[in-house]
């Protein structure tokens, strides 16, 4: 009888799919998995390792996992992932109880290290970097069935002076279009209704495989699969979209009229400390190209706040921007000074206060626009996907194209009619509260 398995994934979508690929070929070999640690006989926490909060939350779990292993109450733990990739000696020597650690490119070692560690052998396993992306795994689906995410490519080549994914992700690899289509094609057959593609960067996809950058041509692939209703694009540097990008989004009707900007900031000076390609004038080109090419689209961004050397001005400067911008949906970090990047070892850090007081000033003026875009909403019909039910309520939560998973907000559908998740309905909106919306099925509301 095999053993069973806690599987813990932590950090961002791309490591999510990692982890479905991983329980894939455990599945395949007759693992079974509990969600209760007191019924786990192995445990495997795939780590992150990105910004400060991260990292501590994997050496958190991972401490946590190994009380479990001196108490006896488990009998394997297994690290993998990016902070197992960054820290292997430090795992190796600080967390005795850890059985073994697989590197970034090397999950497809999964079954292997269980054996060898139920046989008695501690073997770590780790590739290079520049290994290519793991194609042709059954995934298990753990996003609830009705979407999933795409990962277009591996590693990056942009180089951020914060930023530390190219050291334990490699340089950038794009996975061959035919392998992507396959494996979307099996998604659809299992109910997929939602596709997101994200990468690192999804904007350069294809150029190192075909001599340019191929997004367009693989979006449009996708859009021929039957089943598939609705394509997200996550992850889009600005620096990198292009008229054929954005004639491919506007012509193609599956395509989500939403785009990912990770931005980082505003100020030219900063920019070019953050080793970002873009500077204001440029990122404003973009945004109103976009606007004016697709009217309704839904721009996203993230930004840093506390960079090393950033002044009140240039702080003053992004609130500016942001105010001129009118994002529809924005997130704010604050600079998490990683170890082996320059950006560690600039003069003039931030102190962490400042960093924080910042950080609340750039979301409550992004609290204003987005409450005041959400009561815009109030009146109109839009489709929406359905989530899953209120307990206790006849009422569903659902997304609008506007909304990705996991990191935008909700539309709350009132309705005592019998729902399934992963249904398009017509809603029309009757209320906002704060970045959610409410609303009734359109057929109802002219009751």
């Amino acid at each position: 009888m095999r053993k069973k398995i806690l599987f813990v994934s932590l950090g961002c979508d791309k490591n999510l799919v990692d982890s479905e690929m991983m329980l894939g070929m455990l599945v395949q070999n007759g693992y079974e998995f509990t969600d209760d640690e007191r019924e786990a006989d192995i445990v495997i926490v795939n780590t992150c390792c990105f910004i400060g909060d991260a990292k501590e939350e994997s050496i958190n779990t991972i401490l946590e996992m190994a009380e479990l292993k001196k108490s006896g109450e488990i009998e394997m733990l297994i690290a993998a992932g990016c902070l197992a990739e960054r820290y292997r000696e430090e795992i190796q020597t600080e967390i005795p109880e850890v059985d073994a650690i697989l590197g970034t490119m090397a999950i497809d070692e999964i079954v292997r290290t269980l054996d060898e560690v139920s046989g008695g052998i501690r073997e770590n396993h780790y590739k290079s970097l520049d290994e290519k992306p793991l194609t042709g795994v059954e995934r298990v689906v753990t996003t609830g069935g009705h979407y999933a995410y795409l990962k277009i490519a591996e590693g990056c080549d942009k180089h951020c002076t914060y930023c530390i994914i190219p050291k334990v992700r490699g340089n950038y690899r794009s996975v061959p279009m035919e392998y992507l289509v396959r494996e979307a094609e099996k998604l659809a057959d299992k109910g997929v209704k939602e596709l997101i593609l994200v990468a690192q960067e999804t904007t350069v996809y294809g150029k190192d495989l075909y001599g340019h950058k191929a997004l367009p041509e693989l979006l449009r692939a996708l859009c021929r699969i039957s089943g598939i209703y609705w394509i997200r694009i996550l992850y889009c540097y600005p620096e990198e979209i292009d008229d054929d990008l954005i004639q491919t989004i506007r012509e193609e009707k599956k395509i989500c009229h939403y785009l990912d900007l990770p931005i980082q900031h505003a100020s030219d000076r900063i920019l070019q400390r953050m080793g970002r390609k873009t500077d204001r004038k440029q990122l404003q080109d973009i945004i109103w190209k976009l606007r004016d090419a697709i009217p309704d689209i839904c721009l996203r961004t993230t930004l840093i706040t506390g960079f090393p050397g950033e002044t009140e001005a240039e702080h003053e400067e992004l609130l500016d921007f942001i105010d001129q911008m009118e994002f529809d949906r924005l997130g704010v970090f604050t600079y998490s000074q990683e170890e082996d990047t320059p950006a560690a070892l600039m003069p003039d850090q931030i102190p962490e206060e400042v960093k924080l007081s910042r950080q609340a000033q750039l979301m409550e003026l992004q609290q204003e626009i987005a409450f005041g875009a959400a009561k815009d909403m109030v009146g109109r019909t839009v489709t929406a996907m359905i989530e899953g039910k209120v307990a206790d309520e006849n009422a569903y939560v659902a997304r609008t194209y506007k909304d990705a998973p996991n990191v935008d907000g909700f539309l709350f559908v009132n309705t005592g009619r019998e729902l399934i998740t992963g249904d398009f309905v017509k809603v029309k909106i009757t209320a906002s509260y704060e970045y959610d919306l409410i609303g009734e099925l359109e057929d109802e509301s002219a009751q």
